[in-house]
């Protein structure tokens, strides 16, 4: 048996493999095209053209064949001749790159709860003892240092362990947290000139990966709004589309909130990522909307539902991608109501934002 060779690592350096050079560049167009295969696959064809991504050895064929074997894609299940669909592997890899594009310089650990400042039932034991009281868990008495307590108390001749001989080693609190993430998929997230949704869907499988990964005990729903707002699986995030809808942002914090109510946790927050205002609501069978400035109707009953937030202590932490004056002030307005934090960040520093409020808030606990 020949065991393991080990060679030298040199940072930076990209794989001889042309098959894994494809296949990062073929993962970030799907995000793009919201999981559209075949436009994917089209638009690499021009960009080998481009940048001379294959050689006379491997080429866009030889890819697509690779793509087919190593399970990434398969043929469409309608039976359309020369049509892929996506597979599990390949909505995972996504959400790995994903994670690893945006928090690639954190440092993985294995599974656990949010530590916080508080001791009481935990994985992680700490060095601190105490004594033994009624209703311990026995797997917790601290053996030697109880024997040793016996020895001093008793002597070795007349030996007995008693209870005020056990000490207990305490562990590290740990709790779970519950968070909404809710995704603006109105029009204004592709509007003036400026792609919006990618960046919210990337970020929005960062976490779910890294929460996945690293928190397993914690809560991650997320949920779209536009006229209407509905659940997502982490599964449907490469295909996320915008639509021709208004902002109705009332609909998504009742949504949100009644998915907190279900989780057993005493940390629950809302992660709101947006751009505009809300302009729509859904009142007696029909939709209300303005989309010129901010209607009082729609905004006192959005303002109405922070307050109630702010009352069930969940806060909202709004990630704002526009910084129009009267945008901001809206957000601040909602942002005092509820007592949460807002975040008035360009499109680059999303996910920076998102996770150290994440992190911040799940440190958190609430009695």
């Amino acid at each position: 048996m020949k065991g393991y060779r080990f060679t030298k690592y040199v940072p930076g350096e990209e794989s001889n493999d042309p098959f894994e050079r494809l296949l990062k560049i073929f993962l970030d167009l799907l995000t793009y095209t919201s999981g559209d295969v075949a436009e994917a696959l089209s638009w690499m064809n021009p960009l080998d053209r481009e940048y001379s991504l294959t050689d006379d050895e491997y080429g866009m064929g030889d890819f697509i064949e690779d793509l087919k074997k190593k399970g990434y894609i398969e043929d469409d299940t309608d039976g359309n001749g020369g049509t892929f669909q996506l597979t599990a592997k390949t909505e995972q890899s996504i959400r790995q790159r994903s994670l690893e594009e945006i928090f690639g310089k954190l440092k993985r650990s294995g599974r656990g709860n949010h530590s916080t400042a508080y001791a009481g039932q935990g994985d992680e034991p700490l060095t601190e003892l105490r004594q033994f009281h009624f209703g311990d868990s026995v797997e917790n008495i601290a053996v030697t240092e109880s024997f040793r307590n016996a020895q001093i108390n008793h002597g070795i001749d007349d030996f007995m362990l008693t209870e005020s001989d056990l000490n207990v080693r305490e562990k590290e609190h740990k709790t779970s947290c519950a968070t909404v993430l809710m995704i603006d998929i109105s029009h204004s997230m592709i509007l003036y000139g400026e792609d919006r949704i990618t960046p919210a869907k990337k970020v929005a499988m960062a976490l779910s990966e890294l929460i996945m990964r690293k928190y397993p005990k914690d809560f991650l729903d997320i949920i779209v709004f536009g006229n209407d707002a509905w659940q997502i699986q982490v599964k449907d995030l490469p295909y996320l589309q915008v639509g021709p809808y208004h902002t109705n942002t009332v609909a998504g914090v009742e949504l949100a909130m009644d998915l907190l109510r279900r989780r057993k946790t005493a940390n629950k927050q809302i992660f709101m990522i947006t751009d505009g205002k809300p302009t729509c609501i859904h009142e007696a069978g029909a939709y209300y909307k303005n989309s010129f400035g901010l209607d009082r109707k729609i905004l006192n009953k959005t303002l109405n539902l922070a307050a109630q937030c702010r009352r069930l202590k969940i806060p909202i932490t709004t990630f704002m991608i526009a910084k129009d004056s009267w945008l901001v002030e809206f957000v601040q307005e909602f942002t005092r109501v509820n007592n949460g934090r807002a975040f008035y960040t360009s499109l680059q520093g999303l996910g920076e934002y998102i996770f150290e409020d994440y992190i911040r808030n799940r440190r958190k606990r609430t009695r």
